[in-house]
């Protein structure tokens, strides 16, 4: 593979590219994309041309770049996570009817949960999980439901980043939230990412009751019904979990990176 004078592969400057794209952004100017990306204009240019060559990007007036359907197209139609937003979509829609709130799933990716699907309605509380976006984990009940259904060596090496006494996080009090989140079968955070809401988060388990997923909700902190909450949760996370064996599947959605 061909290497800039950088030391950067061809295909390293295409995925600076690509990610230099905010989020909610629908275009960018050439020259924006390029120092985003942190590259020379040229390259920029020259790159940009091939990429819309295929598809993956589009040429707009005056100068501006956007994604293209191409990229969306092959993204979705071979995304790892495609046959379990299939299995997940009948009962996040029961949760959601009945609700009538925010309903999420969502998959470890490192140590932040990725969500892969969401379903609101107008009138629902704030969700600062989107599709395609990510959360720390102690700042989700997905990703905290996650985490404490993990294997003991994955555990500790999350923890490992919080070992220094003098921040935010303490590793001592991560441990023991994912314990009692372990425990119990869900995680619950109350007033976390927004004081007025509260996430409940259950495990989903594949056939060899390995933890792949999470699906959670995200209420008015007023509406505090555990006991009606939990078990429709759990029920809709063990049938996710039995589409998924029914359809063969392949569970491994997880990111090893940083693992």
């Amino acid at each position: 593979m061909a290497n800039s004078g950088s030391g950067d592969s061809v295909v390293d400057r295409v995925v600076r590219l690509i990610e230099a794209f905010p989020e909610g952004s629908a275009s960018l100017q050439l020259s924006d994309l390029a120092d985003r990306a942190g590259l020379p204009l040229s390259t920029a240019h020259r790159l940009v041309r091939q990429l819309a060559g295929h598809g993956l990007v589009e040429l707009g007036g005056g100068g501006s770049v956007r994604l293209g359907m191409r990229l969306w197209e092959l993204v979705n139609r071979n995304s790892p996570t495609l046959a379990l937003r299939q299995a997940a979509m009948p009962l996040m829609e029961d949760i959601q009817q009945v609700l009538n709130q925010n309903v999420n799933l969502a998959v470890l990716d490192g140590w932040e949960a990725l969500f892969v699907e969401r379903l609101s309605r107008r009138g629902s509380v704030a969700n600062r999980a989107k599709v395609a976006g990510r959360m720390p984990v102690h700042l989700s009940s997905a990703g905290l439901a996650l985490m404490a259904h993990q294997p003991v060596a994955v555990q500790t090496a999350y923890l490992r980043q919080f070992a220094d006494p003098a921040g935010q996080v303490s590793a001592g009090n991560l441990r023991a939230l994912l314990a009692e989140t372990a425990s119990q079968g869900y995680a619950e955070l109350a007033g976390v990412v927004d004081p007025d809401t509260w996430g409940i988060a259950v495990p989903i388990r594949d056939a060899r009751k390995r933890t792949v997923a999470a699906l959670g909700v995200v209420v008015p902190l007023r509406e505090m019904r555990l006991q009606a909450l939990v078990p429709a949760l759990q029920t809709a996370a063990r049938g996710i979990g039995r589409r998924l064996g029914d359809a063969g599947a392949s569970t491994d959605f997880r990111s090893m990176e940083g693992v």
